[in-house]
């Protein structure tokens, strides 16, 4: 094959380099950028048994990213993986009973976003450089909870570089909000929607395709970018992990080289288990990948009978950040499916948004042949996180116990199972006492002491600092108010 390049889900935007599709984030056209095949990694699964994980990233995200130098990517890398992680190797897999945890939450914002926003930054001031761009980046995200967090920690006082920040007023866990409202950075800026996630981001959405929107800012000397999961470059940096569970299974002699896993995956907007595909596509021996959801399993229908159905009741849960009915990244899964038909994938996104439904015409037999999929109620959830405490010691977030959950009821696995754990327990204090039976303080702070007593773990240090921070953010908006709180901010 020739020189990867960049295509968009929904057909009618020209194809584009690597650096070009991740400063736009996303397509003229409103859709996707997708890779126009899946490449091999640069070394063997063997040979990646050997390597730390900056070496690891760079052997897995080089085939997709030809127009970036080795020195290039591998200054990325070197700038996201550093002591801001409290541990070496940024990633731990834990062994618990029949199952192993892959823990994504040891950088600074302690949630797996961490993972990838912090080599987006320099991915894209890179990527800017690239291709010539002299204006202002704007990076305009909405946040079920950690990714606002982890998109303003990695790109704080960036030169050349504003990043707004929507989240739902009512939908994030009270420390997720007091980790958002602190946040530092002269260009850092934060609002709160009155409204949930799907609001927050169908807002985002119809600002990115806008033409008129985006001449409007062009003008003004800006240019609009994303740190959501609907960007190439915040989506590559996901699949490294995977490998690194796998590799870290093989070393605790959980499996042998070769034997194939399931990954267990808390799902919301689809980017973290679209990235397990990825990888299983680039030749990781992966058996299942199970798309669990909370309360909110519109995903789960949609792997049972490949119709997409987002007409239901909204839940507010204790996992917030898969408190989500429209998950934007199905949309590079279902491009794959449709047989790269990007009129097609347009159609069924049209009707998305007019009805609230759309019905794949073919494909349903490839959806259930490759993914699990279960849900796992708030019941289920408290129960999980009991058990793993009262078993193992082992304490784990709503997140990932929705996970964990799934991957105990999918009796019908046989490999070795990975549960993917997103998010510190820390950042969902409340949520962990009241499921292990305890009298829960009101106080946020003297939760997480008690957390802390309980579990006999320290409290981690970007939690710990949080108690004396000042709020630096309190804006709101109205649901339809996104538009007029951006030119406001931007001073337009």
């Amino acid at each position: 094959m020739g020189e990867l390049i960049y295509r968009s889900t929904r057909g009618r935007s020209e194809s584009v380099t690597s650096a070009k599709a991740i400063v736009e984030g996303i397509a003229p056209d409103g859709g996707l950028y997708v890779p126009d095949h899946i490449p091999a990694p640069l070394v063997s699964l063997e040979e990646m048994l050997q390597l730390s994980y900056r070496d690891l990233a760079y052997a897995v995200m080089k085939p997709y990213l030809p127009d970036f130098t080795e020195e290039e990517l591998r200054g990325c890398l070197q700038y996201a993986y550093n002591s801001r992680f409290d541990t070496p190797e940024q990633v731990v897999l834990s062994e618990q009973g029949p199952v192993s945890f892959l823990e994504l939450y040891h950088g600074p914002t302690l949630a797996f976003k961490d993972m990838a926003l912090s080599v987006l930054p320099r991915l894209m001031t890179t990527a800017a450089a690239k291709t010539g761009i002299e204006q202002e980046i704007v990076i305009l995200t909405a946040t079920s909870g950690d990714t606002g967090k982890a998109a303003m920690e990695g790109f704080a006082d960036v030169p050349g570089v504003r990043i707004i920040v929507f989240f739902p007023k009512d939908g994030v866990s009270p420390m997720q909000k007091r980790q958002m409202v602190t946040q530092r950075g002269d260009n850092t800026h934060v609002i709160a929607v009155d409204g949930n996630f799907d609001d927050a981001q169908r807002s985002v959405k119809e600002i990115f395709t806008d033409p008129e929107e985006k001449e409007r800012m062009l003008r003004a000397g800006y240019v609009f970018s994303s740190a959501n999961s609907i960007n190439i470059g915040r989506l590559l940096p996901q699949i490294v992990y995977y490998f690194r569970g796998y590799t870290e299974a093989v070393r605790h002699g959980r499996i042998r080289l070769g034997d194939p896993v399931t990954f267990s995956v808390p799902t919301g907007n689809f980017g973290d288990i679209l990235a397990g595909h990825y990888a299983k596509k680039m030749g990781l021996p992966v058996d299942r990948l199970l798309c669990a959801s909370n309360r909110n399993n519109v995903l789960t229908d949609f792997f049972r009978t490949g119709r997409y159905d987002s007409n239901r009741e909204f839940y507010v849960t204790s996992s917030p950040s898969m408190d989500i009915l429209v998950s934007s990244n199905l949309e590079r899964l279902i491009y794959e499916i449709a047989g790269e038909n990007g009129s097609r994938v347009e159609q069924y996104m049209m009707s998305l948004k007019k009805t609230g439904v759309y019905t794949l015409a073919e494909g349903t037999g490839q959806l259930q042949n490759e993914f699990d999929a279960l849900y796992a109620d708030e019941a289920q959830t408290q129960e999980t996180i009991r058990y793993f405490f009262r078993e193992y010691g082992y304490m784990i977030d709503p997140h990932t116990a929705v996970a964990a959950s799934c991957a105990l009821r999918d009796s019908g696995v046989q490999s070795h199972r990975i549960i993917l754990s997103t998010a510190s327990p820390y950042k969902f204090p409340r949520t962990i006492l009241e499921s292990l039976g305890a009298e829960v303080p009101e106080d946020s702070w003297e939760q997480v002491k008690m957390l802390s007593a309980i579990s006999g773990t320290k409290i981690p240090e970007p939690v710990a600092e949080l108690k004396d921070l000042p709020v630096r953010h309190s804006r709101v908006c109205a649901v339809d108010g996104a538009r007029d709180a951006v030119h406001e901010t931007l001073g337009i």
